[in-house]
């Protein structure tokens, strides 16, 4: 269990992290509409741009084997920062997820790059930067029993496990209301019913079920079927940077940096690095 004591006051230089390796084959899901024509903000009257984001939260952001901050979060901040020139200016902190909001709102910090819910009670003190990551919800299957397309059509009258009383328990009865929903009370419960054949496919959050898939409790048994499911009515708006809602400013010019690293590949290179099994 990481030591969250350690790492309260740990700031990092961006300029310092590595580079990500390049590939233009990855294909990127299209979370970003890349028609739009944002203006290249000014930032230079800022001496510096403070980013928070928490431990706690793989593959987006946690301490890698030598204790160094690392994830998709910490290096897109990186990416961005490259964007608006201000690498050199960048700075990162860590500090456990519930000091976060607060501490940017003491002006402790700028923005907070660590998968704060965009939520009407959130917006009513903080603002957002567009959506650049959405949770996908999946299905899997076991390898020797797969569904062929369209998915949404072969569950009809089978069993699909779920979590009691999760927003993807929910999103399956509106979205497959002739699939036989069966509740576990979580999900690796519900897996280890798939691998056991007494579901035919569990339903559930698509970034954990891709590390499961490359787990040896999978053991490989186990396969997505279909595509990938989105909504925003049960799996909320996305992975956004935060800032202060005084300082909306800030999360334009990120919104620039955002589309620039979209458009330059750099989003795809970080699935590249981040999920070895892509969730889409």
């Amino acid at each position: 269990m990481v030591n969250l004591a350690k790492v309260v006051s740990v700031a990092v230089l961006l300029l310092c992290l590595p580079s990500v390796a390049r590939s233009d084959e990855v294909p990127t899901p299209n979370f970003w509409d890349q028609r739009q024509r944002l203006g290249r903000p000014e930032v230079n009257e800022r001496p510096r741009i403070r980013f928070l984001t928490s431990v706690d939260y793989p593959p987006f952001n946690f301490l890698d084997g030598s204790g160094r901050l690392t994830g998709f979060n910490v290096d897109l901040v990186r990416m961005l920062c490259a964007e608006l020139d201000a690498l050199d200016r960048c700075q990162i902190e860590a500090k456990p997820f519930d000091q976060l909001v607060p501490a940017l709102l003491r002006g402790e910090a700028d923005a907070i790059a660590a998968g704060v819910a965009v939520t009407p009670e959130s917006r009513r003190d903080l603002a957002f930067t567009q959506s650049y990551f959405r949770y996908p919800a999946r299905f899997v299957v076991r390898r020797d029993a797969p569904l062929a397309e369209p998915v949404g059509d072969r569950v009809a009258g089978l069993r699909v496990g779920v979590v009691r009383g999760s927003a993807h328990a929910a999103m399956l009865s509106a979205f497959f209301p002739k699939a036989v929903k069966v509740e576990f009370d979580g999900r690796d419960v519900a897996l280890e019913a798939l691998k056991r054949k007494e579901v035919a496919a569990v339903f559930g959050e698509g970034v954990s079920l891709s590390f499961w898939l490359d787990s040896d409790a999978a053991k490989e048994c186990c396969a997505f079927a279909g595509g990938p499911y989105l909504s925003e009515r049960f799996l909320g708006e996305g992975l956004a940077v935060a800032v202060a809602r005084k300082d909306r400013d800030l999360a334009q010019a990120l919104d620039y940096a955002l589309g620039q690293v979209v458009a330059k590949k750099g989003f795809s290179e970080l699935m590249l690095r981040y999920f070895p099994t892509s969730a889409f």
